[in-house]
């Protein structure tokens, strides 16, 4: 309910203030409300089951993000100034290693906390460049380079990280 209040709820009730501010906020929302999950009620008992979970784990993982971002892909048809399809997948597959990544070190009921953090610094990083483009990647205009790799490379260690190592205890 969390990630349709904030992916596709959000663009539309905005309107004409739906800006790359608000939906980098939403989608960041949207996929940390979702990150809460990322761990089972009893720890102990998940990692004595007799099923192996890095696939499972690795599911969860991408069906957050592809909720989160196709719920906001599919509100863009609603609001003045859509966000551009790249910009959402590259931003949904960044927020959802930085969620991943705080799944595998802090916990899964913490899952939300990096891509949150990330999200709301990002729209108050002052600049242009590279440089910046590194830092507020979840701002960059959907064809900086820079951003793709930033948020790709996230993407990849935090997938990889919790895809295999679970949630903390």
């Amino acid at each position: 309910m969390a990630v349709l209040l904030c992916a596709a709820v959000l663009p539309p009730l905005l309107g004409d203030n739906w800006s790359n501010f608000f939906a980098t906020i939403s989608l960041g929302a949207a996929v940390a409300v979702a990150g809460v999950g990322l761990s089972g009620q009893d720890l102990d008992l998940d990692r004595t089951a007799s099923f192996r979970w890095p696939p499972r784990r690795l599911v969860h993982l991408l069906l957050i993000g592809a909720v989160a971002g196709g719920v906001m892909l599919a509100a863009q048809g609603f609001v003045d100034h859509p966000m551009e399809s790249g910009w959402i997948l590259r931003n949904a597959a960044g927020l959802l290693g930085l969620t991943g990544l705080a799944a595998t070190l802090f916990g899964g009921q913490f899952g939300w906390t990096l891509p949150l953090a990330w999200a709301m610094t990002a729209v108050f990083v002052p600049g242009a460049g590279p440089a910046h483009d590194i830092v507020a990647w979840p701002v960059a205009t959907a064809d900086s380079t820079a951003a793709w790799w930033t948020a790709g490379l996230l993407f990849v260690a935090g997938t990889a990280a919790y895809t295999v190592a679970g949630a903390r205890r």
